[in-house]
């Protein structure tokens, strides 16, 4: 492992092969720490994936996490829904995620959707899926692919007008892809946040029953869930109980009815996250589209060390 760090320039970053979201997961900033973090790295990785094997790649000090939908139905068609920004995340947990990145100049998102296409054709790859990056000075390196529908999905159906589970069932059953890449026009801009069962500030768990509950509303304001009032959440899985979705002629309009859908979303009885996103959507940073995977926990650590 210090050989192959040598090779890649510290500092390293230490991944679990058989699992992702943070789990299995260390940077290392000299062959002495990797030393100590490696064996720490793979009891983790075997103790959530059941597989210890760890690999090692370049760590990035300020990097955005850009990733591109794709469809493809094993008949040689493949387009793509365009990008994803999900680089507001804590302890590897997406948080907010928006398309199209504000970070990306046109060139750039060109150049990476062709080189997603051409991977999917070689592949032959059939589903929906989506390739995920980190993208720093122009430069995009390859995270990982996940063969599947995601959690931020419903931004890309927004902006292209595509149902994505539909067109996975659609290709699920053998059926050619209805769209040609000339078909899809973008339109506006979309931002979702995860609303999480959890504490606001130290983000610890909230299960329990729900008091009230009051979704958002409007034009362009969208709410994926299955909670309502006198729903129990249960403390056994994944802490994410709602996915406000909203969408906007522009990343200006988009932002201001997220702010007032925030406003309006009420679920009372438990703690969620929804009070952390309304102080991360009037951030400046934020307002600028100047940030990086590490900006929200750095932000979040600012608030504690200054709080009385």
């Amino acid at each position: 492992a210090q050989a192959a760090a040598g090779r890649i320039g510290y500092p390293v970053l230490i991944k679990a092969a058989a699992g992702g979201g943070g789990r299995g997961m260390r940077v290392a900033r000299s062959d002495e720490a990797l030393a100590s973090l490696l064996p720490q790295a793979q009891a983790e990785a075997e103790a959530f994936f059941g597989n210890g094997a760890v690999y090692l790649e370049r760590y990035l000090d300020r990097p955005r996490h850009i990733e591109m939908q794709v469809l493809a139905d094993g008949h040689g068609n493949v387009i793509h829904l365009g990008e994803r920004d999900c680089s507001l995340q804590r302890s590897h947990q997406k948080v907010l995620e928006e398309t199209p990145s504000p970070a990306l100049k046109p060139e750039e998102r060109k150049r990476l959707a062709g080189f997603v296409i051409k991977a999917m054709r070689e592949l032959g790859y059939k589903s929906a899926g989506t390739l995920e990056f980190l993208y720093q000075d122009g430069e995009f390196f390859f995270i990982e692919m996940n063969t599947r529908l995601q959690v931020e999905h419903p931004i890309s159906e927004e902006v292209s007008g595509v149902d994505i589970v539909r067109e996975q069932i659609r290709i699920a059953a053998g059926l050619p892809l209805g769209y040609r890449q000339s078909d899809i026009e973008f339109a506006g801009h979309a931002i979702e946040c995860r609303i999480n069962a959890e504490h606001p500030d130290t983000f610890t768990p909230s299960p329990g029953t729900i008091a009230s509950y009051h979704a958002p509303g409007g034009p362009g304001v969208r709410v994926d869930s299955a909670i309502y009032q006198g729903y129990a959440v249960p403390p056994h899985y994944d802490s994410l109980i709602a996915k406000l979705v909203v969408h906007g002629r522009s990343r200006e309009e988009c932002i201001m009815r997220l702010r007032r859908a925030l406003e309006e979303f009420v679920v009372a009885g438990i703690d969620t996250t929804i009070p952390m996103h309304q102080k991360l959507v009037m951030a400046p940073d934020f307002v600028s589209g100047d940030y990086d995977i590490h900006w929200l926990e750095r932000a979040v650590g600012r608030a504690h060390r200054t709080a009385p």
